[in-house]
């Protein structure tokens, strides 16, 4: 198994094979949050105008995602898990475009296969992986609004690489570089209305989930995600 880690959207159009789009802070963890509270569906948009077309077409689907790391104008949720963790999605679909994690998922478009990443279920998806067995694995980390690469999506495309190697990360030092760094911003006082301190350990709390989130392309601007046990 060949294993590559990429990094931003130009990643994302390299990726080929078994693809892991990776969004840690905070995309792809708040869906898991949302896939664990009983959502029938996720849809991933790249444009915020996407979405709210969606949303007249559907008046029942659920706007979630942010710019700038701020909740869109309009929409029922921004980016943060702490803001869904305990929100009732039992057989929702929920709309999200975010600044980095959908873009990711809506470029690659010459993977075999794609799932979400992110710490809270990344055993989840180092074990269909293995039984999925492909000859390359793309692991691509989307970074700071798909411009900067960073720790967390870094060090968690490193974990699931490593486990797939038959190795043991050292979590926990992952985690304090990822506060000393990434995680930061998380603990300014201007940020918590957005970008709360609780977000950082939700988006760390490793295998909280035991599911994979399979993402199937509908359009050129728009992914279907929806939760498969490993």
């Amino acid at each position: 198994m060949k294993i590559n880690i990429l990094q931003l959207v130009e990643g994302a159009r390299e990726a080929r094979g078994l693809t892991i789009v990776i969004d840690v802070f905070r995309a792809f963890s708040a869906a898991c949050y949302v896939a664990g509270n009983g959502a029938r569906e996720i849809i991933s948009v790249g444009e915020v105008e996407t979405a709210f077309r969606l949303k007249a077409e559907h008046p029942d689907y659920l706007l979630m995602g942010e710019r700038n790391e701020r909740m869109v104008e309009g929409f029922d949720y921004g980016n943060s898990p702490f803001q869904v963790e305990s929100i009732d999605f039992t057989g929702k679909t929920v709309v999200q475009t975010t600044s980095a994690g959908t873009r990711g998922l809506i470029n690659a478009i010459y993977a075999d296969e794609i799932l979400t990443g992110s710490f809270v279920n990344a055993d989840a998806i180092v074990n269909y992986i293995r039984k999925q067995a492909p000859g390359l694995v793309s692991l691509v980390c989307m970074g700071y609004a798909a411009r900067h690469p960073t720790e967390e999506d870094t060090l968690c495309a490193e974990y699931i690489r490593l486990k797939l190697l038959g190795r043991i990360p050292d979590y926990p030092e992952m985690t304090e570089t990822i506060r000393r760094t990434s995680g930061k911003r998380f603990f300014v006082a201007g940020h918590q209305d957005y970008a709360p301190s609780t977000d950082l350990y939700l988006c760390l709390d490793l295998n909280r989930f035991d599911f994979i989130l399979k993402a199937e392309k509908i359009d050129s601007d728009m992914v279907s995600i929806k939760p498969a046990k490993e």
